[in-house]
């Protein structure tokens, strides 16, 4: 998102498939309290709507480990996190609390939001999709999506070696 941009511009360029995405992720934010909606609220949206994002990082024995951390996050693990910004150094920090049922993004969901829509025109597309923010959240190796990712035995740099490398589309990961 460009500096500047108001948080609720965020759906401009982004695909009707990822407004429920996004719609969830904010509401897993305000729901746990958390300040912003981060990287690891959007990859447990993503997991949540995506059958695809889901077949990505593996088999079911993966899956299960992901989700898990993820439900652990969302009712207390997360508490080291909740007061805090996730930023990548990606775009300025202007900290605000989540109010009402809204809750803006931190500065690491908003620059993968951005590169979302960026590899979505990249890729001829008018709207970015659940593959373009997927692997724009994995190829943050300081967002949180990532770290989840990692504790949940999930490799990030060699998924998005794989996003890339790919039709623009994931390939599966059957070392589950």
């Amino acid at each position: 998102m460009p500096e500047g941009a108001h948080p609720h511009q965020d759906a401009a360029g982004l695909g009707a498939e990822l407004a429920t995405v996004l719609a969830g992720a904010r509401r897993r934010a305000v729901r746990d309290g958390d300040r912003q909606a981060d990287t690891a609220h959007l990859l447990h949206s993503l997991l949540e709507q995506d059958p695809e994002v889901r077949a990505a990082v593996g088999g079911p024995p993966r899956l299960a480990r992901l989700l898990g951390y993820l439900v652990q996050r969302s009712i207390g693990y997360g508490l080291r996190w909740q007061g805090s910004v996730e930023d990548s150094g990606a775009i300025p920090v202007v900290p605000r609390p989540a109010t009402g049922e809204t809750a803006d993004w931190s500065p690491a969901a908003a620059a993968a939001l951005h590169r979302a829509r960026d590899r979505a025109r990249r890729r001829g597309r008018d709207a970015a999709g659940a593959p373009d923010l997927f692997a724009a959240l994995v190829a943050d190796p300081d967002s949180r999506a990532v770290e989840v990712l990692a504790r949940a035995g999930v490799d990030a740099r060699g998924l998005s070696a794989r996003i890339e490398a790919g039709s623009g589309e994931f390939a599966q990961d059957t070392t589950g």
